[in-house]
């Protein structure tokens, strides 16, 4: 051949592949890469606002079957408020298991005051006589435990309540003992008995929302 394409010598031109084609494969290669990075980071995204969505929507309720409220009941020694009967309709018997003289009449006087009902007034039995060691001894029928006894017990401080056999609720002994000085203050005892008989709250659960 001649002209300009003429080969001399023994040298042959080495064929290459064209720039252009190569090219355009590395341009896919890099699309299809950035297009899957995107994606995949799109993805990440709607998690992290979607889970706090989520987090938020399930705190109230989480929150809603954990409240309670408070609701007015009455205190606990027994029942019901009406358990605990008014001085007036408990009849105490004042009982001296002391060697001094005079105190279960001054101890009755004091209560008589106070509103309660009077009955016996004396020396103790020989059961209990001069063995009381503590302020007092406050006897009562087992109804009784849970309603009079309670009541006359925040009139005087140290006093131990017992039940016995007998029927009636409504009457309890007031043995005094030999630690015994005198019965609480006036203002004292008052404030016991309406501590005693008044309605505490008490968490119940509610729905709130």
């Amino acid at each position: 051949m001649g002209g300009q394409y003429r080969i001399t010598g023994d040298k042959y031109p080495r064929l290459r592949r064209p720039k252009r084609r190569r090219r355009l494969v590395l341009a896919v290669v890099a699309s299809t890469t950035a297009l899957g990075l995107a994606g995949w980071g799109t993805l990440q995204l709607i998690d992290v606002f979607t889970g706090d969505d989520q987090a938020a929507a399930a705190g109230p309720k989480a929150d809603c079957s954990a409240r309670v409220s408070p609701s007015p009941t009455p205190a606990k020694a027994g029942g019901k408020p009406e358990s605990y009967p008014a001085p007036g309709k408990i009849t105490v018997n004042v009982l001296n298991a002391t060697p001094r003289s005079g105190l279960a009449k001054d101890t009755a006087e004091e209560l008589k005051k106070r509103g309660f009902r009077i009955g016996n007034v004396g020396n103790a039995t020989k059961e209990y006589d001069k063995k009381v060691k503590g302020t007092a001894l406050l006897l009562g029928a087992k109804a009784a435990e849970d309603t009079a006894l309670p009541v006359l017990n925040t009139q005087l401080a140290g006093a131990r309540l017992k039940t016995d056999g007998r029927k009636k609720a409504t009457e309890v002994d007031l043995v005094i003992g030999t630690g015994f000085k005198a019965l609480s203050k006036q203002k004292d005892a008052d404030a016991a008995l309406a501590e005693l008989t008044r309605p505490k709250p008490t968490p119940t659960p509610t729905k709130t929302c």
